[in-house]
């Protein structure tokens, strides 16, 4: 099947636009006569009559109605490349996030609200191993990836990595626990905890900390999905060590609270990028927002 003559296509919009085939070979700089062969190309190609002559007008039929939306909406997609590639900024634009498949919900709703709702912005969201982020973020397939953990492995290699902030790590507990301890290790003595798993940074810091208090704590479930770590700690069955940001919303409603802060252990955030020719200004703007609500 042969191709869409777009150059025909361009002919059909302004005929349309026009409803008179002078008026718009006079814009197009054609005669009539060639004009009027471009368009019954367009309809041999497409097979369906695009006008109908009532009077002095050309009137659409519904093919031509149909047709006229597709060339509107392929003209605006050709206008938005070439904004997007003359200065960097298009009508709409489509931003690409990837985020590790265990980090914060919220961490994630706070990064990309400054952009929530924006209709000239188009959000994908897309989650898996940091593996997999970097090596998408390496084939531009995605603009930013947000992790909590800074690049690692080969795909690393020629990424940027942006702390965003950093936030101490605290032991959580649900009222029903009935956890008074007031220092981390009489806490760690007395009740069961639910951890992440051992791959993690936080739980690497964790264990250390343990070992430095001679504690050797009760495990009751070990996860590895912090929305799930936080669910759990809700059902009281154990301590949790989490970030504030992870459980912002069940501390301001008092499912759970802070039991007691964990010395030297935090959770960091990261944004990483890739140096491109033609980056999405969007990225910049977020991560700049970042710095005013995650220092």
């Amino acid at each position: 099947m042969a191709p869409l003559n777009y150059n025909h296509l361009r002919y059909f919009r302004e005929v349309a636009r026009e409803g008179n085939l002078t008026r718009a070979a006079e814009r197009l700089a054609v005669s009539q006569s060639a004009l009027s062969t471009q368009i019954r190309t367009l309809e041999e190609r497409l097979g369906h009559p695009l006008f109908e002559r009532i009077g002095r007008h050309l009137v659409l039929t519904e093919a031509g109605r149909i047709a006229l939306e597709h060339a509107d909406a392929i003209f605006a997609v050709g206008d938005d490349l070439l904004a997007t590639l003359k200065a960097g900024t298009g009508t709409r634009r489509l931003l690409k996030v990837g985020a590790l498949a265990t980090l914060s919900r919220n961490f994630q709703i706070e990064f990309l609200r400054p952009c929530l709702g924006r209709p000239d912005i188009e959000i994908v969201l897309t989650s898996g191993s940091l593996s997999e982020l970097q090596g998408a973020l390496k084939q531009l397939d995605l603009d930013v990836v947000l992790c909590n953990q800074p690049p690692q492995g080969a795909e690393s290699e020629g990424l940027i990595a942006q702390r965003l902030a950093e936030q101490p790590i605290s032991l959580v507990a649900a009222p029903l626990l009935h956890c008074t301890a007031s220092t981390p290790k009489e806490a760690l003595t007395r009740h069961p905890v639910i951890l992440p798993t051992g791959d993690t940074g936080l739980r690497a810091e964790f264990d250390a900390l343990c070992q430095r208090l001679g504690v050797t704590p009760s495990i009751v479930a070990e996860v590895d999905d912090m929305a799930m770590l936080r669910l759990m700690a809700r059902e009281a069955i154990g301590l949790a060590p989490l970030p504030a940001i992870v459980v912002r919303d069940e501390l301001q409603a008092g499912t759970l609270s802070e039991v007691v802060a964990l010395p030297q252990i935090s959770e960091r955030f990261y944004a990483l990028t890739m140096p491109r020719q033609f980056p999405n200004p969007v990225v910049s703007e977020l991560i700049a927002a970042a710095a005013s609500w995650a220092s």
